[in-house]
């Protein structure tokens, strides 16, 4: 099967190096989150990640983000509108450092078309 290169886009975690941008194991560890190849799959429709605003890094923390693991993109169904819960923002009422759990820090879900 041939890689479709529109479902594909930049590493947030490490914004195309390939290498881990906290160093955490060491200054030339490989990103967890592309594996080195400086792209992840992130299939259209997409959104940017409401949680980690596109960062694919925890708000406060150099983990991967929890929301999207780190892409900085969420998979989406279309149309979306913004969630309710979280009113857009990806983070749990309860918490800042977690993500929303009705839209799993993408900041919106899916909308059923009316008929």
């Amino acid at each position: 099967m041939a890689r479709n290169p529109e479902e594909y886009v930049t590493c947030a975690y490490c914004r195309a190096s390939g290498v881990d941008p906290f160093g955490q194991l060491s200054a030339l560890s490989t990103c967890q989150v592309c594996g080195g190849t400086g792209e992840v799959r992130a299939p259209k429709p997409r959104v940017q990640c409401a949680f980690c605003k596109g960062e694919g890094a925890q708000p406060s923390k150099p983990l991967t983000c929890t929301g999207c693991k780190g892409t900085g993109w969420h998979t989406v169904k279309d149309p979306h509108v913004a969630c309710p819960e979280c009113s857009g923002t990806g983070k749990s009422q309860g918490s800042m450092e977690l993500p929303c759990l009705k839209c799993k820090g993408a900041g919106v879900i899916h909308s059923a078309p009316r008929s």
